[in-house]
């Protein structure tokens, strides 16, 4: 990894998991298209039984350049769905949107500046290095994340802050060569136990958080945390690197596509 210069062109592919977001994708998906560096939009369609359906499919109409939309046929968890979206991603650096205005697309610049100026591999935005503002919620959810996130730091010899963010940027060689194997939402525990296995440049930067509550459609629960904690010892200790990609990323600035096999 290289610190000096900047890519000389970014593209950037965003990657939206939804399931039962009829109040906010359009809102989501409209921010979006302000985005810096935007190249797509792939929203993932996890079987919604309301109108997500078809709201993404009129903002792919609207924005036919940009927008994409893949729907599965059946339910199958978040993880799911983004694997099938990083599978489609093309740009040089991809980022997770969640559907939900918990997170807010005008800090995506933010969360992506490390890999656009050459300095990572892949950056995380921490909602505990509190940017601007973040909902005060559950108390539980709050010492869950630390347990999990002090647990994964040991395993993984990483100093974060927030494991479970889901701002999550990386450089595209890298996500789209990951072998992604849990479920649910699993996927943040598994994504940085293999990202810890590959020594590249990870970064964290301040976030604001706009939490839901349950009433409001907040998904994870209980059995996901308990979840994590298998996950943690599956992906840190059991799965080694080779079984972690499917060949070695290129971890070059942003502006290489190129990799070698491990």
């Amino acid at each position: 990894m290289t610190t000096t210069g900047s890519p000389l062109s970014v593209r950037l592919s965003v990657v939206v998991p939804a399931y039962n977001e009829e109040a906010t994708l359009r809102t989501v998906t409209e921010k979006l298209l302000s985005v810096p560096h935007l190249y797509e939009v792939i929203i993932v369609d996890d079987c919604s039984r309301d109108r997500t359906s078809e709201i993404a499919q009129s903002l792919a109409s609207e924005n036919p350049s940009l927008i994409k939309v893949i729907r599965h046929p059946k339910n199958a968890g978040k993880t799911e769905a983004l694997k099938t979206g990083f599978a489609a991603t093309t740009g040089n650096v991809v980022i997770v949107q969640d559907a939900d205005l918990e997170y807010d697309p005008a800090e995506i610049s933010f969360v992506i500046d490390p890999i656009v100026r050459g300095l990572a591999n892949v950056v995380f935005g921490s909602r505990f290095q509190v940017r601007r503002a973040a909902r005060v919620l559950y108390f539980y959810h709050y010492v869950a994340n630390k347990v999990l996130t002090f647990l994964s730091n040991l395993l993984t010899n990483l100093n974060l802050t927030d494991v479970e963010t889901g701002y999550k940027a990386f450089s595209g060689d890298i996500i789209r060569n990951m072998i992604i194997t849990s479920s649910g939402f699993g996927f943040e525990i598994e994504v940085t136990a293999k990202i810890a296995k590959l020594k590249c440049v990870v970064y964290e930067v301040p976030i604001s958080y706009y939490g839901r509550t349950y009433e409001e459609g907040k998904k994870i629960g209980t059995k996901d945390g308990i979840a994590a904690l298998w996950y943690l010892v599956k992906y840190n200790l059991i799965t080694g690197l080779q079984a972690s990609y499917a060949r070695r990323p290129n971890l070059d600035p942003v502006q290489t596509a190129e990799g070698a096999p491990i």
